[in-house]
């Protein structure tokens, strides 16, 4: 498993397959994956954390399920650009997952992106008892989106 720059997805993506967003919590894993065009992000349900070895074979099973050939995972850098303790803990999280998938990740800036994904649900009037489940996987499509709309970006202006 390689870590790369958003740049070089695309060229790490068989045809067909789909781009993951991963969005790290202490309880918690928001996931989202992309549909096959890479152009929208979609929700997944939340995964639970329980140890590292059972959840990094859940993820294996929904990465192999979805045909995911690259991960975005959420950086939760500081709000002036430096790692704190929660940055790291996602570099080691990614570290270890090289024992367990050769799918390459990109690691994502995502200041904000709870909040924004708090907006957007209080915005669709979800109650707060189904913020609280859904708000981890919704941080994780706004996580996919920005890299998603990133991806089209880039390549619409080298193409």
């Amino acid at each position: 498993m390689a870590i790369i720059n958003i740049n070089e997805v695309i060229t790490h993506l068989l045809p067909g397959q789909t781009i993951a967003g991963l969005d790290l919590g202490k309880k918690t894993i928001g996931i989202a994956i992309s549909d096959r065009g890479l152009t929208f992000s979609n929700p997944r349900p939340v995964l639970q954390r329980k140890k590292f070895m059972e959840d990094a074979h859940t993820l294996i099973k929904i990465f192999d399920r979805e045909n995911v050939g690259a991960i975005i995972i959420g950086l939760p850098l500081n709000m002036n650009g430096s790692s704190g303790p929660r940055a790291q803990a996602t570099r080691t999280f990614v570290s270890n997952m090289k024992a367990y998938t050769d799918i390459p990740f990109v690691f994502w800036d995502e200041r904000l992106s709870t909040i924004a994904a708090e907006r957007s649900l209080l915005e669709m009037d979800v109650s707060r008892a189904k913020r609280a489940t859904r708000i981890d996987s919704a941080a994780a499509a706004f996580i996919l989106q920005g890299a998603l709309n990133r991806i089209k970006n880039f390549h619409h202006m080298e193409g």
